[in-house]
């Protein structure tokens, strides 16, 4: 035996090492795919995060302005007033 990894050897176990290199190619496409998903997960959470706040912010906004002392001083440029007559209620007849 002259040496470990003589021509023959080698000629011989080509298709191993093809096999072993196309598994580091799909170990190596796996890694970035991965790399990509996280991202991709990474990124619609945090989109996630700003839509909850900017929902809770308007939501907020929305309930200020929508108590009666707001909604008065709103409307009083428009010459709305707050009744202060009590409503009547309307009796549909009987047919």
């Amino acid at each position: 035996m002259k040496g470990l990894f003589n021509y023959q050897w080698i000629v011989k176990n080509i298709p191993f090492f093809l096999f072993l290199s196309a598994l580091t190619i799909l170990y190596i496409a796996n890694g970035h795919k991965a790399d990509k998903t996280i991202r991709r997960i990474n990124s619609t959470t945090n989109e996630l995060k700003e839509l909850q706040y900017e929902y809770k912010t308007l939501k907020s906004e929305m309930m200020f302005r929508s108590e009666e002392r707001q909604v008065v001083t709103a409307t009083q440029p428009l010459g709305l007033q707050v009744s202060k007559e009590t409503p009547v209620r309307l009796k549909a007849e009987k047919q």
